[in-house]
């Protein structure tokens, strides 16, 4: 793949995969947002077990998810920028996704009262692009495109 120049020397895949990382944390925000002000009613068809689940969240839960989504919102922006931190900000966002996550699936029976097939999926997807973004952010700090 070319790495030569489009705006100084980034290519312009680059500013694709920095918008779409930017995107894919304000999406989150968004939703972190809607499930703290809306509760369990913002998941469409949402079941019993789902409020039950919510209401069981510990209060620390709520400040993670923020923190996940926040800091993968900023990378974004960061490589954007092309700062440096977004790097730092990727690795603090892929941290708060592995203590939410770790914390789900490891302290709640989720797993067994609707199927592996049902919530493995989709966390899965967000720990491999939370793991990318700070991949990508530390290939792009290696390659000078980033100050």
């Amino acid at each position: 793949m070319d790495d030569t120049t489009v705006r100084g020397t980034v290519p312009a895949w680059f500013w694709v995969v920095a918008a779409l990382l930017t995107l894919w944390g304000a999406i989150g925000c968004y939703f972190c947002y809607m499930q703290l002000t809306l509760g369990p009613d913002a998941m469409p068809g949402a079941t019993d077990y789902d409020r039950a689940l919510f209401a069981a969240l510990p209060d620390w839960y709520s400040w993670v998810y923020g923190l996940a989504v926040g800091t993968a919102l900023l990378g974004g922006i960061a490589l954007l920028a092309r700062s440096r931190l977004a790097q730092a900000l990727f690795l603090a966002s892929l941290i708060a996704v592995g203590v939410q996550l770790g914390w789900l699936f490891a302290a709640t029976d989720i797993i067994a009262a609707k199927g592996a097939s049902a919530t493995v999926p989709f966390p899965l997807f967000i720990a491999c692009v939370a793991m990318f973004s700070v991949w990508f952010a530390g290939h792009a700090n290696r390659r000078g495109w980033l100050r």
